[in-house]
């Protein structure tokens, strides 16, 4: 393989690109409030040589009641489904939504945790590639299975991290909620409301333009160092409602030049799942 994408790659570039053997294509549409969208939408055209993942059944675990709404799959079973779609030690993965990246992120995020950095988001999606006159098809790709092996990397943190953190320095989180959520007004996701004290909100749908394209890596720049106050990105901490749009964050901030920090994958769901958490409201 040539050139690896590992942030984003655009609707052109991507057809340049179509059809080669060392390529593949991870359709992640998804509704939250209707799991069986996504499938669905696949059905009816994707693009071509796609295979479709499921956020609830392939990107995410079992649910335990305490361990948040989207949990993290487990790592060798993750892989075998990978290399069952042809996802190689070199291949180059391309992963898109029509969320503005929202679930492809999360794609995008796993398959770096597990080892594998030739990922990226189709930026735009399947809205730019519709728009760039692209073709689209419901037949079913070829399986040509490859062996994908997880070597897991250190981008993640728990819980009992959060909590031995809270307050102290060498830690930024960041929450990726829109801002009422983050408030704690119209929660309509998780039974409690409000925030973890002392995060500070960047609503992931702010790191998209106009035409729902990430904003460009200068802009991305200067935005996310105005959140972080000259925090070092590697103390930052990305967490959402489940760990889902938290992945965004994380790759707004890569697009920007700004490596290096980590996700906590159970989110408010984990966190607010324990009445002994401390909970925050209002803007701060």
């Amino acid at each position: 393989m040539s050139t690896a994408y590992t942030t984003l790659i655009d609707a052109n570039e991507l057809a340049r690109h179509l059809g080669a053997a060392d390529w593949c294509l991870i359709d992640c549409r998804h509704d939250l409030a209707n799991p069986a969208f996504g499938r669905e939408a696949y059905a009816r055209g994707h693009l071509p040589g796609a295979w479709f993942l499921h956020l609830d059944e392939d990107l995410s675990g079992p649910r335990s009641g305490t361990n948040g709404r989207h949990p993290l799959p487990d790592p060798d079973r993750l892989a075998h489904r990978l290399g069952a779609c042809g996802v190689g030690e070199n291949t180059q993965v391309v992963a898109y939504d029509d969320a503005g990246g929202m679930f492809a992120a999360r794609l995008w995020w796993l398959l770096r945790w597990l080892g594998h950095r030739p990922v990226a988001v189709l930026d735009g999606g399947f809205q730019a590639w519709c728009a760039a006159a692209k073709v689209l098809t419901s037949e079913l790709p070829r399986a040509v299975p490859a062996r994908f092996e997880a070597r897991l990397q250190p981008g993640a943190v728990d819980a009992a991290y959060v909590e031995q953190h809270l307050g102290k320095a060498d830690m930024a989180l960041l929450d990726a909620r829109s801002p009422d959520r983050f408030r704690g007004e119209n929660e309509n996701l998780d039974p409690v409301a409000g925030h973890i004290p002392g995060a500070t909100n960047r609503f992931f749908k702010d790191n998209l333009d106009a035409g729902g394209r990430f904003k460009q890596a200068s802009v991305l720049r200067e935005e996310f160092a105005a959140v972080l106050r000259g925090r070092d990105p590697h103390r930052v901490v990305h967490q959402c409602g489940s760990g889902v749009t938290a992945c965004h964050n994380q790759l707004a901030m890569e697009v920007a030049g700004l490596a290096g920090s980590r996700l906590y994958p159970g989110s408010w769901s984990e966190w607010c799942a324990d009445p002994a958490r401390p909970v925050a409201t209002g803007p701060q």
